[in-house]
């Protein structure tokens, strides 16, 4: 499966907690043909090209700087922030960021699988949104004009920070 697919969250992933608890969550994953670690796919993640964009935007506007030797130090457990988030969350298989202002997460986790015979990576990426809530704890959950209005962006977006992390992680396999 090279495709990128949007899926259910495994029962184990540390963002089942906000779906839990009536947040927006979603998951794509694909996998790649070869056994890589969670260090190596967050890596990948958070140095590809498209990624760095974000990463730059972030520095201008909320003045959140990252750099490629950040983002291998949170990968290898030597970091708890990064660039706007802090991490919440971390096992040998994955990790779970919270954004600065505690809206939203950023989710990782890659499992070794058997792919036709073959040992692969399914490498998984997704988000959470937490809604507003009043102090009334009885009243529904509220997401807001800017999450209904970026959703399908961040769909597309989500989409293709995965493809560039797994041709990054390709391309490093094939060097």
């Amino acid at each position: 499966m090279n495709t990128v697919q949007a899926g259910e969250l495994p029962s184990a992933a540390l963002l089942n907690k906000y779906r839990q608890a009536g947040a927006f969550t979603d998951c794509y994953f694909v996998d790649v043909p070869h056994r890589i670690s969670q260090a190596e796919y967050v890596e990948a993640f958070y140095t590809t090209p498209l990624f760095k964009v974000e990463r730059c935007l972030l520095a201008l506007f909320v003045r959140r700087h990252s750099s490629d030797l950040q983002a291998r130090q949170l990968a290898n457990g030597e970091l708890d922030h990064f660039a706007a988030w802090r991490v919440e969350g971390r096992t040998v298989d994955q990790l779970l960021l919270c954004d600065f202002v505690g809206k939203t997460r950023s989710w990782l986790m890659s499992v070794a699988v058997e792919v036709g015979g073959a040992r692969h990576t399914r490498l998984y990426f997704g988000s959470a949104v937490v809604p507003k809530r009043s102090g009334d704890s009885q009243e529904k959950a509220a997401f807001g004009f800017a999450f209904h209005a970026l959703s399908g962006f961040h769909a597309v977006y989500s989409r293709a920070l995965l493809r560039a992390a797994r041709s990054r992680i390709n391309d490093a396999v094939m060097r």
